[in-house]
């Protein structure tokens, strides 16, 4: 009874999680796209990269759910070296992803102290 509930219903799961993903990262990018356009028009200042970083590092999470979860459909171990590949390359973007905020955020801390110092 479980076992044919998680066939059943676990790819739908997997889906939603994925077009979550999806969702997440198409709505962060239209949304530092528009940030991008406001600030050339207008001369304001936007955290575009961080915003557009952020929106990246969610949505890769939501789509390495969706591999962790699809692990348990899992009936052969070449289906588990693909999975294990996506799931590293995955974490590896996300990775990558938060330590290029945290050096956006310190450049932006310093350059904004610097302008504070004029």
């Amino acid at each position: 009874m479980l076992e044919h509930f998680i066939v059943t219903w676990l790819p739908e799961a997997v889906s939603i999680l994925e077009i979550i993903g999806i969702i997440v990262i198409f709505v962060g990018s239209i949304k530092a796209f528009v940030h991008y356009v406001i600030s050339i028009c207008t001369q304001r200042r936007f955290s575009i990269k961080i915003e557009l970083a952020n929106a990246l590092a969610l949505g890769l999470e939501f789509k390495m759910g969706a591999e962790i979860l699809k692990t348990v459909l899992i009936r052969e171990m070449s289906e588990i070296y693909i999975l294990g590949a996506i799931i590293l390359l995955r974490a590896f973007l996300t990775v990558l992803i938060h330590f290029e905020v945290k050096a956006e955020m310190q450049h932006g801390d310093s350059s904004e102290a610097s302008l504070n110092n004029y």
